[in-house]
């Protein structure tokens, strides 16, 4: 005979709740912090801008190739436009 104790299915189904919320636990204290990301910086907002989808695709591959945001790629041409039109953006 062995000296194992009999367990039940309950059993094995709580200790492998437990398992895993220490597996869990050990995840987490082993994350490094999130930084901060334009959604949570204070400095930025959100806004929505519609484009003729031929565009959206030919922006979307740019920022891919050159492992841009989209929004960073905007950023930087609106910027240069406003730069021409004289708008300190002191307004």
């Amino acid at each position: 005979m062995t000296d194992k104790k009999k367990t039940s299915r309950f059993d094995e189904l709580i200790n492998a709740a437990l398992t895993r919320k220490q597996r869990d636990n050990i995840l987490h204290t082993n994350e490094k912090p999130t930084r901060n990301t334009k959604s949570t910086d204070p400095n930025y907002t959100r806004t929505t801008v519609y484009l003729p989808k031929q565009l959206h695709r030919q922006l979307k591959a740019t920022a891919a190739d050159e492992d841009k945001q989209m929004s960073d790629i905007i950023i930087q041409l609106l910027e240069e436009w406003l730069a021409k039109k004289g708008n300190s953006g002191n307004s």
